[in-house]
């Protein structure tokens, strides 16, 4: 936590130019006291996000819902954070969430921390929705080709079957076919 700890209170301090709330949440000891903080009507956006950062590395399920948000905000450092939290929170509903939000198409640019957070909790709706994404980022001209690549790279990861027949349909593509490549190599019966 060390690293994502000093990267998000440093960003967030620059946020909070010298609001005497941002220490407090910072010196905060208790649970309760962050969540309600996070629910506080009127807090800025960077005090929800230092509270529900907080609370989700901690365990504490209160934050789901504030990180969920976070993790489909326009600001990439935001979902970084929220996809970090929502991996050590422990809540069941995550993958789904993460899933819902890789596989929308009305918000694919900001599906990139959505996509990388499937992947590293290996859940069972990871193949599928990365399936789901990669085959829609296959079409001619998809700007979203840091998604597409992050897809294939969680495939070749979680190396499972079903991922064959799209990564293959990747190879197609110049921008994505040597990811393609590698990722099928780590495929047991796909080389």
């Amino acid at each position: 936590m060390d690293e994502a700890w000093r990267s998000l209170t440093e960003r967030l301090r620059d946020e909070a130019a010298g609001s005497p709330v941002y220490e407090r949440l910072v010196a905060m000891d208790g649970a309760d006291e962050l969540a309600a903080a996070l629910t506080e009507p009127g807090q800025p956006l960077w005090a929800r996000e230092l509270a529900a950062f907080r609370l989700g590395v901690a365990g504490d399920r209160r934050a789901f819902e504030a990180l969920v948000l976070l993790l489909n905000h326009r600001d990439p450092q935001r979902c970084a954070s929220a996809a970090y939290a929502l991996a050590r929170l422990g809540d069941p509903r995550t993958p789904r969430a993460a899933a819902a939000l890789a596989t929308n198409e009305l918000r694919v640019a900001y599906a990139l921390h959505p996509v990388r957070l499937l992947v590293e909790l290996r859940a069972p709706e990871a193949v599928p929705a990365l399936i789901i994404t990669l085959r829609r980022r296959l079409r001619p001209h998809d700007p979203y080709r840091r998604v597409a690549l992050a897809c294939i790279e969680g495939l070749g990861a979680l190396a499972d079957v079903r991922a064959g027949p799209v990564l293959n349909e990747a190879l197609a593509h110049p921008a994505l076919a040597e990811a393609a490549v590698h990722a099928l190599a780590r495929i047991p019966g796909q080389r």
